[in-house]
C-alpha cells in the first residue's frame, strides 16, 4: 500500500510541476525581457542552436539576465569590501568622495566564482585616477 501511495503522490507532484512549467512557458510569450530575442537568436546561432520557439529563446534570456545580475552584484560586495578596507587603512583621512569605484579586479573575482576566467593587459586602465589629468589627481 505504502508503494502505491508513493507512486500516486509522485505522480501527483510531476503532474502540478509540469503545470507549472507549462504556465511559466506560457507568461514567456507575453514577457519582453531586457536583452534582446535578436541578440539573443545571434548568440544562439553563432553556437549552432536554431529554434524557432519564441519561449525558448526568451527563457534563454531570462537565465543571462539572471546570470549578469548575480555577477554584478557579487562584483559590487567586492568593491565595498575592497574599498571598505581602504578606508580602513586611511582613518586619518577623511573619505571625502563616497562613490563606489569597480574595478576590473572586482568583475574578475566576481565571475571566477562562476568559473568565468578574464585576463586583461597590464596596461589596461583599471584604476580610478585613469584617464584623468595629473593635475587633478589625489594621489
Amino acid at each position: 500500500m505504502n508503494q502505491s501511495n508513493q507512486g500516486q503522490q509522485t505522480s501527483e507532484g510531476r503532474h502540478e510541476d509540469d503545470a507549472a512549467l507549462a504556465d511559466f512557458l506560457a507568461s514567456l510569450v507575453d514577457y519582453t525581457p531586457t536583452i534582446p530575442d535578436e541578440l539573443v537568436e545571434h548568440y544562439l546561432g553563432k553556437s549552432g542552436f536554431q529554434c524557432p520557439d519564441v519561449r525558448l529563446i526568451r527563457l534563454v534570456a531570462v537565465a543571462t539576465q539572471k546570470f549578469i545580475a548575480d555577477v554584478a552584484t557579487d562584483a559590487l560586495q567586492h568593491c565595498k569590501a575592497r574599498q571598505s578596507a581602504v578606508v580602513k587603512d586611511k582613518r586619518d583621512k577623511q573619505q571625502k568622495d563616497k562613490r563606489l569605484i569597480l574595478t576590473m579586479d572586482d568583475l574578475s573575482k566576481s565571475l571566477r566564482e562562476y568559473g568565468v576566467n578574464v585576463k586583461h593587459q597590464e596596461y589596461f586602465a583599471d584604476s580610478p585616477s585613469a584617464g584623468l589629468d595629473p593635475a587633478s589627481r589625489e594621489e
